[in-house]
Order: C-alpha cells, then structure tokens, then sequence
C-alpha cells in the first residue's frame, strides 16, 4: 500500500516559529485516551486517585527531579485527564537524563522542549500503568496535548485558580463522561 501523506496529516496547535524549549510558563491539559475515566473519583469536590492517578503524579513529579531546568507549578489530576503548569527555567542542565550524556563543561547543554518532556511522561506513565493492568501496549493517553503559553500574571493566576477549582466543577467540565455537550 502507497503511503498517503494528505491521510494522515494533521493540523499542528502549536505556535508555529515558536521554541519550546525557552524558559516560560505553560498550561498543559493533557486526556485519556477515549476520554475514559482511569485516574480515580471525584468525592464531595476532592479528587481521590486510585493506583494509576498515583502512577500519573508520580511520573509527573519526576519531571523536576530528572530535568534541573523544570519547575511545577500548580497542577491536578482528573478522572480522564491532567492539568499542569509546567515551568522551564533558565537554570543549566545538570545532564541527568538517561537519554543524554552529560555536555563538555565549556559546551552549552540542549533542553528538551515541551513537547519532548509531554512525551517522555507519557511514555513513561504508559508504561508503568499498563504493567499493573497487564495491558502491553494499550493506549493510556490520547495522542497530542493542549498547550497554552502563559504570557502574564493575570494569566497564571486565572489558570492556577482554574486548576485548583476544577475538582469542584467536575459535574459541569466538559470533559465529564456525562456532560451533554461532551467533545
């Protein structure tokens, strides 16, 4: 079969001309696949995660660990999906990825831009999740990410609040199993 390069083209969301690897604060939102509801339960407006939303914010929290040049900021796990601001900073690399050796000391190190570090938690969340329910290669996220560079204070702080306050208006997100006026 001919590969079909207008089949399988997809419309980029991202800015385009710009670098994601510059420092800056970004809003990531990232869903299940199929929207299904992995993570745990909203109870009286708290999110409770279960085995795999510990698998999630684990992952999630190791992002800063294992890149010296990222910051979290506020962030939530919902039952189908994941909010974050994730901040990259100008701080050097420390050369502690895997996947990388650590740079000559006169040489400037290459960081990772969004979309490669969105990736590597993916992969690496997949991975785990799917080995606990014995689902080799089951689809745990759907593909692509929604971004949004935030570019001020108000900005960040209506993001923060919206992050915060997203258990609470579970029953409403259009991201709810059961919203009407589901995607």
């Amino acid at each position: 079969m001919k590969y079909d390069s207008t089949r399988h083209h997809r419309r980029s969301i991202r800015l385009k001309g710009y670098d994601y690897s510059q420092a800056g604060f970004y809003f990531v939102t990232i869903c299940c696949y199929q929207r299904q509801c992995l993570f745990g339960d909203i109870v009286n407006g708290l999110m409770q995660l279960n085995q795999y939303g510990e698998i999630v914010a684990e992952t999630y929290q190791s992002l800063s660990f294992r890149y010296s040049y990222i910051n979290l900021d506020e962030w939530i796990i919902m039952p189908n999906h994941f909010h974050g601001i994730i901040v990259l900073t100008d701080k050097p690399c420390r050369g502690v990825s895997r996947n990388a050796p650590t740079p000559p000391i006169n040489s400037k190190p290459k960081r990772k831009p969004l979309g490669r570090l969105i990736g590597a938690f993916k992969t690496v969340s997949t991975k785990k999740i799917n080995l606990i329910r014995n689902a080799p290669g089951s689809s745990v996220w759907q593909r692509n990410y929604y971004e949004h560079i935030i570019r001020n204070q108000k900005s960040l702080n209506n993001i923060r609040q919206y992050i915060i306050n997203n258990p609470i208006s579970w029953n409403v997100d259009q991201l709810h199993p059961n919203n009407p006026s589901k995607w």
